[in-house]
């Protein structure tokens, strides 16, 4: 991910820290994956383990911030090294979030579980939008990898499909409430339960832009979507 520097030392330190930050992303999609297995299983013990999870990935963030604030501090970075490090940080932050959102995927699934009504409600209509949010991460993590704009712009775009799904279901929702008046309160979990995967949805959306950022220098946070390609053919 890092081009060479006449300090093969600096050079093995931002090797070590960008490894770090694979191996915490990859920590937070088996995560996400555990909580949708909870959410499609109804299991106790799976969401019970995302929220284990949420510690050790609290803690990879921690560590990661710690080696980039001392990496910075004892080389004093400029131009491309800097935004390398600066992304790694927006990077570790946006991760350490999915796995927030896994977490509550989790409380709200024991939540379900707890109140007696996870058979009876429509949780397997939400599969779709949980199996593209875990989806966007595995290729965003594979596009951070190989430092991929292109495969960042389809990302950007994919960030879409998720939203389409989140507003369908909770319409279904709102009708699945209004039918049997005694679901409302389990429902509200399942509401916030998407809420948790349309926000992972984001997440990686942020990272999309942070590889595009990182590889052009050029922030496209809140720029149009033929903006961005227009900037990127150039």
């Amino acid at each position: 991910m890092t081009e060479k520097h006449l300090s093969s030392q600096f050079d093995n330190e931002l090797n070590t820290v960008s490894a770090r930050v694979m191996e915490m992303g990859g920590l937070v999609e088996a995560q996400i994956r555990q909580a949708i297995y909870a959410l499609s299983q109804f299991n106790l013990d799976a969401a019970h383990q995302v929220m284990v999870t949420e510690h050790r990935v609290n803690a990879m963030e921690v560590e990661i911030d710690h080696e980039l604030t001392t990496i910075i501090a004892r080389r004093q970075p400029t131009a491309r090294d800097l935004r390398l490090l600066i992304a790694f940080s927006k990077a570790t932050t946006n991760l350490e979030r999915m796995g927030d959102e896994a977490n509550k995927m989790a409380r709200m699934v024991q939540s379900i579980i707890e109140s007696g009504a996870a058979r009876s409600l429509p949780a397997g209509e939400l599969r779709v939008a949980a199996d593209l949010a875990s989806a966007q991460l595995r290729k965003v993590l594979d596009a951070l990898a190989r430092l991929d704009t292109r495969a960042a712009i389809a990302i950007l775009k994919e960030d879409d499909l998720i939203d389409q799904e989140f507003d369908g279901f909770v319409r279904k929702l709102i009708t699945y409430m209004m039918e049997d008046p005694r679901t409302i309160s389990p429902s509200l979990d399942l509401l916030f339960l998407a809420k948790a995967i349309e926000r992972i949805g984001d997440h990686a959306k942020n990272l999309a832009e942070l590889i595009i950022y990182l590889v052009e220098g050029k922030d496209v946070r809140h720029v149009a979507m033929d903006e961005i390609e227009s900037t990127l053919s150039h």
